[in-house]
């Protein structure tokens, strides 16, 4: 009996052993269908549609994985692009300045760069040398969370993950965004989650600031794997 109580209460012990950070990550990879899956797609298109204000907008994403990523965004008969190309980036807008491209630099260009990987960067964080931390569990409208901190290796930037503990999938994150020169913390909360050839994606981006919503993208349909002519990334001259 004393050995059976032994041997009882050690399981107890593992069962209860609270997950680490990493391991919680790579359960958020495999509910998603897997780094590896992510990474064997060689390119993606996304169209949909941003809503901001009360207006909606078409949007366009093309992506070489890992490579390169272009944004449109048609308002008002004019487009605004958003493009990262092996190392650089461009953006123009015709509502800002002159209707000629502008190079992206700094904090800016990190930014497109993570968008150019169809795997984030708490998915694919080892790889990029960033790092996590657990920092417990919180409820996000109702629904229990993981909360975990990433913090970026380039430059520093802290994004926090909240995943849920019954599925492993992503509801939300908080980084922060800077607008018209003053920064805030940004909301975004993931859904209407969809298996495409294997992997999920969230086909619903929603992001607040404040409290209200500032932003929120609905993509009507993902293609992965189709051709893309690699001239769309870049710079006009």
């Amino acid at each position: 009996m004393k050995k059976l109580l032994v041997v009882l209460f050690s399981f107890a012990l593992v069962a209860g052993r609270a997950q680490t950070a990493d391991e919680i990550v790579q359960k958020y990879a495999a509910a998603m269908g897997g780094l590896d899956a992510f990474n064997k797609v060689s390119s993606a298109q996304l169209t949909g549609t941003l809503s901001s204000q009360g207006a909606n907008f078409p949007l366009l994403i093309r992506i070489i994985n890992g490579k390169a990523m272009r944004t449109d965004v048609e308002v008002r008969g004019k487009t605004i692009n958003n493009v990262y190309n092996n190392g650089k980036g461009w953006t123009l807008n015709p509502y800002t300045g002159p209707a000629t491209p502008k190079e992206v630099t700094g904090a800016e260009l990190l930014m497109l760069k993570v968008q150019a990987s169809l795997a984030n960067n708490l998915m694919d964080y080892k790889n990029r040398g960033h790092k996590v931390e657990l920092l417990g569990r919180e409820d996000v409208e109702g629904i229990k969370t993981f909360k975990i901190k990433l913090t970026t290796k380039d430059d520093g930037k802290i994004t926090t993950y909240f995943i849920n503990v019954a599925d492993y999938l992503l509801v939300k994150s908080i980084a922060k965004r800077e607008i018209a020169g003053a920064e805030y913390d940004a909301e975004t909360f993931y859904s209407d989650i969809k298996d495409i050839n294997g992997i999920k994606f969230s086909m619903r981006f929603m992001q607040k600031i404040e409290g209200q919503v500032f932003q929120d993208v609905k993509y009507e349909k993902i293609e992965l794997n189709v051709p893309l002519d690699e001239k769309i990334f870049e710079m006009p001259k």
